[in-house]
C-alpha cells in the first residue's frame, strides 16, 4: 500500500531531524503548533534555538521543495516562531533554518535519513 501525503511528511520530517543530529544539533520539539501554524523541528545548536522547516518534493516538476516556501508561509513560521518564544524566553540566540529534500535512487540509501538528498539553509528566513 502507498504511503499516503501526511506519511511521507512525517517520514522526511524525521530523515531530516536524524540528519540534523548527525550534524550535532539536539531535538527540543517536534510539530509545535500554533494560530498559525505548525514548526516542524525545534532544535539546539549548541546554543542557539533553531526553528526548522522541512521542505519535501518527491520531484521538482512545480520547483524544488525550497521553491515552496512563499511570502505568506514565512509570515507564518515567523509567527509560530514568536508565540514559542513567548512561551520559552530564555531563549535569546534564535534562527529559523529550512532544509530542502529530495528522494535518492532506492540503491544509494542505507538509513533513514540517507534515503534523501538534503539542501540545508541555515538563517534562511
Amino acid at each position: 500500500m502507498k504511503p499516503t501525503t501526511l506519511e511521507q511528511g512525517r517520514h522526511a520530517e524525521q530523515a531530516c531531524c536524524e540528519f540534523l543530529q548527525q550534524q550535532g544539533l539536539r531535538l527540543l520539539q517536534k510539530n509545535f503548533q500554533g494560530r498559525h501554524g505548525e514548526i516542524d523541528l525545534i532544535m539546539l545548536d549548541k546554543k542557539t534555538l533553531v526553528f526548522v522547516e522541512v521542505r519535501y518534493r518527491k520531484n521538482n516538476d512545480y520547483g524544488g521543495p525550497l521553491a515552496s516556501i512563499t511570502a505568506h508561509k514565512q509570515k507564518h513560521i515567523i509567527a509560530t516562531a514568536q508565540l514559542f518564544l513567548q512561551q520559552q524566553p530564555a531563549y535569546k540566540d534564535v534562527r529559523i533554518d529550512v532544509v530542502g529534500m529530495s528522494k535518492k535512487p532506492q540503491n544509494d540509501a542505507y538509513t533513514t535519513f540517507d534515503q534523501y538528498h538534503y539542501e540545508w539553509i541555515k538563517n534562511a528566513i
